[in-house]
């Protein structure tokens, strides 16, 4: 029985000790990529927006004051009922508009104005959401990245910190920080290359001309990174361009969770095994490792199962029907994770998460617990949902 339970345990040890050494590995900073001042790649920045009217302007504000005069900004409307259109024509870009209410989401928009600038293309496309800001530098750096390597480019994207905001948002901001810094870090550094997170990203034009965008996928930017690392560009993560975001409030961000967490655990099931199995036969490692990230949950899952299955075996354990081995095992796994995660803050976490947040995990990880029934129980969500976002 004792050696049933090992067995069984396996599966979920190597996901938590692949999530520790993700954590470890990407705990320095990459290489940095320098830009040039005028490196003469043209760049159109795409700009997606549903009923963004109230925030859009102070995105494309900045963007303008930081795009050179030979690249363009093209806002695509998609589905507006209030007037986003009409103020990012305010602000000096040019915009399209796109009505097709049975094909939503950001992967139409994308297509459709992928359409619009076919025939005069840039050297490279850039995606922003019509809430981030990103400086002259960072827009730079990532285009100059892109041209150079001729692969899809992700900045790091991050959840401005606030030490003021309540501590479930704090905590919930560093988690973000541990997925979208850190562990893409690990990633980078395990893998060859890193997760598409949706803003920041930049593509040479003959690979986004070409890209599978017309799809209703509720996680578009990790299926079209996944495809496009299979056709052996793998995204890179360009630490030196950095995308910032305005956190979500409470009620916002469980919306945003159940889109984010839903739909990437629905893909990280139908494409994780067939990765791994791949990666196997062709003995190729760093698509191992692309395939093992998308096998680690949510770390608030990750820490809620390895809490349960604890939980399970010290029970079993106490009543004598399975020896101590099985509890020993996970419990190293998961002090790996859990001291990976403490080091981890104590290294890039501090400007997300004040010490005395900390303190508020357990209702934090409550709340998720609670999260992840409703989720079992009703699915991720289907359709593009949009996260109401502070200004």
């Amino acid at each position: 029985m004792t050696l049933l339970t090992t067995l069984l345990l396996v599966p979920l040890m190597l996901v938590t000790v692949w999530f520790a050494v993700e954590v470890v590995a990407g705990l320095w900073p990459l290489g940095r990529h320098g830009f040039a001042a005028d490196c003469g790649v043209s760049v159109t920045i795409l700009v997606p927006a549903h009923n963004e009217a109230r925030i859009i302007g102070n995105t494309l504000r900045q963007l303008a004051a930081a795009v050179s005069e030979r690249d363009r900004i093209l806002v695509i409307a998609d589905n507006c009922s209030d007037s986003t259109a009409q103020v990012a024509r305010d602000c000096g870009v040019d915009v399209i508009e796109r009505r097709d209410e049975t094909r939503r989401g950001k992967g139409f928009a994308l297509d459709h104005a992928r359409s619009h600038i076919r025939a005069s293309p840039p050297d490279v496309v850039m995606v922003i959401d019509s809430d981030c800001r990103m400086n002259r530098d960072s827009i730079l750096t990532l285009a100059e990245a892109c041209h150079r390597t001729n692969r899809p480019c992700q900045a790091t994207y991050l959840l401005e910190p606030s030490l003021a905001a309540s501590p479930l948002v704090q905590i919930s901001t560093f988690a973000f920080c541990l997925k979208n810094l850190v562990r893409q870090r690990g990633l980078q550094r395990l893998a060859g290359g890193a997760h598409l997170t949706g803003t920041g990203m930049a593509f040479p034009w003959q690979l986004f001309a070409g890209a599978d965008l017309a799809n209703g996928s509720i996680v578009e930017d990790l299926r079209l990174g996944i495809d496009l690392a299979r056709a052996n560009f793998p995204p890179q993560m360009i630490e030196g361009a950095q995308v910032w975001s305005p956190a979500a409030s409470e009620a916002a961000t469980v919306e945003q969770r159940r889109r984010w967490e839903g739909g990437f655990l629905a893909m990280a099931m139908a494409t994780a095994p067939g990765a791994l199995s791949r990666a196997l036969v062709r003995q190729d490692w760093q698509a191992l490792a692309r395939a093992l990230d998308l096998l680690v949950p949510p770390v608030a899952l990750l820490i809620i199962v390895n809490l349960a299955v604890l939980m399970v075996l010290a029970t079993l354990a106490g009543f004598s029907l399975i020896g101590w081995t099985p509890i020993s095992l996970q419990s190293i796994a998961f002090v790996a994770a859990a001291t990976a995660i403490a080091v981890a803050w104590a290294v890039e976490g501090r400007r997300f998460i004040g010490l005395r947040s900390i303190l508020f995990s357990p209702i934090y990880l409550l709340r998720k617990l609670l999260f992840y029934v409703k989720l079992a129980q009703d699915g991720p969500p289907k359709d593009w949902v949009r996260t109401e976002r502070s200004d």
